[in-house]
């Protein structure tokens, strides 16, 4: 049940927000294939699925890979102070996107958009935000991101107009 209402948070507050003028860019193009795999959140802006109702993840994975059906299949991990937390979802990509937008459901058949607007030429990082920018995560291949990635990542953010100021860096399980 906490499953199904984490995503349905998360979903709903995604479907809110349709791509307009003004909404950030994303990049060019997206290879699923190198994309697919484990990923670590080094930063995101607060939201409510994670940080919500005394809720506080932390360790933060994301686990991508295709699915037979030819979508993508969505693993959503965190620890928490009541215990490991996981969230099941499928994505797709939007068509003409370059598979840089795609549509991520967890709670059938409510989607959210996860948009790729920046990415690291080698897959190192990439940077995931919202059409409405209240949503962002900095992932990493890596459970840490050198300083330099870091930046050159944050500055796609404050340059596609995301504000930083409330940005949360992930805290390891083991610095509670």
């Amino acid at each position: 049940m906490r499953r199904m209402t984490i995503g349905l948070l998360l979903l709903l507050a995604g479907c809110a927000t349709a791509p307009g003028p003004g909404t950030p860019r994303t990049v060019a193009e997206v290879d699923l294939v190198r994309y697919a795999g484990l990923w670590h959140e080094v930063a995101r802006l607060p939201n409510r699925f994670q940080d919500g109702a005394g809720r506080e993840c932390l360790a933060t994975t994301a686990t991508y890979s295709a699915r037979p059906d030819g979508n993508i299949a969505v693993v959503n991990r965190c620890e928490s102070a009541t215990g490991p937390r996981e969230a099941l979802g499928r994505a797709y990509a939007v068509a003409g996107s370059g598979d840089a937008r795609l549509r991520v459901s967890f709670f059938w058949p409510f989607y959210g958009d996860y948009w790729v607007i920046g990415l690291d030429p080698d897959y190192r990082w990439a940077l995931v935000g919202s059409p409405g920018r209240e949503f962002l995560w900095l992932l990493s291949r890596t459970p840490e991101l050198a300083a330099a990635d870091e930046a050159a990542a944050l500055s796609v953010a404050r340059r596609e107009g995301f504000a930083l100021e409330g940005l949360r860096r992930a805290v390891p399980v083991s610095g509670r």
